[in-house]
């Protein structure tokens, strides 16, 4: 049953699907980036800043430089495009995905232990957090604690040593009854309730039962991947595995997927019926290490033939490629990639190390430095400064 693919037409399919071949427009505008959100569905949050924001950079990878305001309006204003929740991870959701999302909030799905511990033992907090909201939102967790007099949080060991208002905060977040506002300078949430946040023609909508919210959520990802596997399909919005071969089964009878193989993948594949198949790509840009072209390393394994691993938590001794690395698209394949860091105070984009993939291209390093310096262009960086490590480096060198 289905037909078969190709891994170069399945790559095509992918990156086609994913907005990489649509031509980058002379001026972004807001009608751009509302079209690139519903194509799939949310960016991906992460604090890490060592280059540029994570949520920031699927656009950027797709449309080219843009005015990142437009951004922050489209996440932190009326009338929004998107609202903040956990879909792969935390991310800007497009917010035409609420109701789907709220099966999720119904469930208590993934709340973690202290935040399920605070509602289970201070139920009273949590009732008295969400009147504060509802008085004073939008409002931080910080400054919630200084007017309920909460004790300051423990900062002596590493990581999120969260408060008891703060833990009350996540749990009211991941049920839905508040949201976040926007992120502030100090990319705090702001938090609010969701009736003052999302739009009203969203809010009136009907929530979706889990079956429902499943196939919508399934079929999504299917049309921003293009082609994938059940664990592709899965991996998108981190759905069950049982809820997502049922979406799917459905989504098969009603002729939405094809079942189709593709060469050299010991697994079944699924290919939209409105998947584009172009016959050629012509990308040129830097991803972010969250970009959902990537962001599930098997598949980008397979469809890419790169061994793709973040060493953001390992030890600077025993790291391969380097901190921050980004992988470079060229055509349609990933030749090399890059670790870098903007240093903001000497106005310089820097390139740590430079690796090429087997499969590089001679003009690698002249496109790899084309891009480096819109990258910088775009981050404000007046210069790019290449470093002495990986076996690119020499090439990047003689290039600037």
């Amino acid at each position: 049953m289905g037909g078969r693919l190709t891994r170069l037409q399945a790559r095509r399919i992918a990156l086609a699907a994913q907005g990489f071949t649509r031509p980058a427009p002379e001026r972004v505008r807001r009608e751009h980036l509302a079209r690139l959100v519903r194509r799939l569905g949310f960016f991906q949050i992460d604090s890490v800043n060592v280059l540029q924001r994570a949520h920031y950079m699927p656009a950027y990878s797709r449309l080219g430089p843009y005015d990142v305001d437009l951004l922050h309006r489209a996440a932190g204003r009326a009338p929004r495009l998107m609202f903040e929740y956990w879909a792969h991870e935390a991310a800007l959701v497009d917010v035409d995905l609420w109701p789907a999302m709220r099966h999720r909030m119904r469930s208590r799905r993934g709340i973690w232990a202290g935040p399920a511990r605070v509602a289970e033992e201070h139920p009273d907090l949590v009732a008295r957090v969400r009147e504060e909201v509802e008085r004073r939102g939008p409002i931080t967790a910080r400054e919630l604690d200084a007017h309920l007099g909460g004790p300051e949080r423990d900062r002596r060991h590493w990581g999120w040593n969260w408060s008891l208002t703060k833990q009350a905060l996540e749990y009211l977040f991941r049920i839905g009854e508040v949201t976040a506002a926007r992120r502030n300078s100090a990319f705090e949430r702001e938090y609010d309730l969701p009736e003052r946040v999302l739009p009203p023609q969203v809010l009136a909508r009907d929530d979706l039962d889990d079956e429902q919210a499943h196939l919508v959520l399934v079929e999504h990802a299917a049309r921003a991947l293009g082609v994938g596997t059940a664990q592709c399909l899965r991996d998108y919005f981190r759905m069950a595995p049982q809820d997502t071969r049922r979406a799917i089964d459905e989504l098969v009878a009603r002729g939405t997927l094809e079942p189709v193989r593709i060469d050299g993948w010991d697994r079944q594949a699924y290919l939209h019926a409105e998947a584009v198949r172009p016959r050629s790509v012509r990308a040129r840009t830097l991803l972010s290490p969250f970009d959902p072209l990537v962001f599930e390393r098997t598949r980008a394994e397979r469809l890419f033939d790169f061994r793709y691993r973040i060493e953001i938590y390992v030890p600077a001794e025993k790291r391969v490629h380097g901190y921050y690395v980004l992988p470079f698209l060229l055509g349609d394949r990933l030749v090399a990639r890059v670790d870098l860091k903007a240093d903001r105070a000497a106005g310089r984009l820097i390139v740590h190390s430079a690796f090429a993939e087997a499969s590089a291209p001679a003009e690698t390093a002249a496109e790899l430095v084309a891009e480096l310096r819109r990258l910088a262009g775009w981050l404000g960086l007046a210069d790019v400064e290449i470093g002495s490590r990986g076996d690119l480096a020499p090439a990047l060198r003689a290039e600037v």
